[in-house]
């Protein structure tokens, strides 16, 4: 293509690139329909990226259809320079359209239309995703999964739809959807009614569902309020660790843990999460798992539970678990590293009893927290790692690899 002059005007200041579906914005400037979204939607922005000025959640993008007009005029002109046409764009849905849509999904087998017609237009942009929602098929959604209808319907006239219940394709678009924090907070906020439906289908759904379950309830935690984490109860987190000794996907793990980082800060939820059976299945984990990320949030949920004593007994009573958690120190990461020292220490304080301490030492525990002094591992590491061996230098005085200035500090 030969080299052309564009128009400043018929770029877009986002992209750098000439606009395909010029839009404007409530402040007047203008941009390409795709960049704009994925600023905003994609983003979480709700600035205008020229003005800062602050755009509202119900701010509409306008079409500039003048504008589309003289850049496809001035295409059609310079297309014996290489430069193509743009085609006129698709008009985008409106959310009278899918409130109609919803509003006509009364039985099971009409509901599993409009759910493929839902999943085709969220398919599309992120503006169709944010005008689903706000069109209320979040709480259609919602409502349809509360039912908890696993009536199976094969052969389906959508494509990829057969053999599905129509709670598990209502859990795949929830997922798929990527609902807003808003749509979020009021999914959690109904009482706990809807974290209980999700808990019920990942008691009694296939894994398909369980592993749509597992991650919504993860976004949803993320947004959750302290009293609403306080009230979760004891299947919630049986459930969890089932599905953390099931390992239906690595997606499905990852959210599992994920539940548990945001329901474990609290006490009551870390004896729930122990009584569940958490401890061993996450020590298991953290045996065959080498991924860093996934690493990191075993030993973080880990270093929760052991903040009870339930959960640094049961701990103790793996044959792996001291051993595991000790070797991870150094092996992964420095995130890791500050959790598996920091167990070590609410072990070292509350959990250590003679034979605890000799299994320590037997374990070449005592000499990897050494190790952890004398390399560059960052402060924090550093200092828990003096304080465990200050607590016990009487006990391991006769260890080689204990330090003098630690031995010296005891009568």
């Amino acid at each position: 293509m030969e080299e052309v002059d564009v128009p400043p005007f018929f770029i877009c200041p986002i992209s750098l690139e000439i606009m395909k579906d010029p839009v404007t914005v409530s402040t007047g400037i203008t941009y390409d329909r795709e960049s704009i979204e994925k600023w905003l939607f994609s983003g979480k922005n709700n600035t205008c990226p020229m003005t800062k000025q602050v755009l509202s959640a119900d701010s509409d993008l306008t079409p500039n259809h003048t504008l589309r007009r003289l850049i496809q005029a001035w295409c059609t002109l310079n297309a014996s320079k290489g430069v193509e046409r743009i085609p006129t764009p698709k008009i985008p849905i409106n959310r009278t359209q899918i409130v109609k849509l919803l509003n006509d999904a009364k039985s099971p087998e009409s509901q599993m239309k409009c759910m493929g017609k839902l999943r085709a237009l969220a398919a599309e942009s992120d503006a169709n995703k944010r005008c689903i929602e706000s069109a209320g098929a979040v709480e259609f959604l919602a409502s349809v999964v509360s039912k908890d209808n696993f009536t199976t319907f094969e052969g389906g006239s959508n494509e990829g739809m057969e053999s599905r219940s129509v709670s598990s394709e209502a859990l795949s678009i929830l997922h798929y959807l990527q609902v807003s924090e808003s749509g979020l907070k009021k999914l959690v906020g109904k009482n706990g009614e809807f974290v209980g439906s999700l808990v019920r289908v990942l008691q009694r759904g296939n894994y398909e569902s369980r592993a749509y379950s597992v991650m919504l309830l993860s976004s949803m935690l993320e947004v959750a309020d302290p009293t609403q984490l306080i009230a979760l109860k004891p299947e919630f987190f049986a459930e969890a660790v089932q599905m953390l000794q099931d390992h239906i996907s690595h997606q499905a793990t990852i959210s599992a843990l994920k539940l548990l980082i945001e329901a474990c800060p609290w006490g009551k939820n870390r004896v729930k999460a122990v009584e569940a059976g958490a401890v061993p299945i996450l020590t298991e984990l953290l045996l065959h798992f080498t991924e860093k990320r996934a690493c990191e949030m075993i030993l973080t949920v880990l270093d929760q539970l052991c903040g009870c004593a339930e959960g640094r007994a049961e701990l103790l009573k793996h044959a792996a678990g001291i051993a595991i958690v000790s070797k991870k120190i150094l092996r992964v990461s420095q995130v890791a590293s500050e959790r598996a020292v920091k167990i070590l220490y609410s072990i070292s304080k509350f959990s250590a009893t003679a034979s605890v301490l000799q299994e320590m030492l037997q374990l070449g525990v005592v000499a990897k927290l050494y190790l952890v002094l004398q390399v560059d591992c960052g402060s924090r590491i550093k200092e828990k790692t003096i304080d465990i061996l200050r607590l016990h230098a009487r006990a391991w005085k006769n260890s080689p690899c204990i330090p003098t200035n630690l031995v010296s500090s005891y009568p």
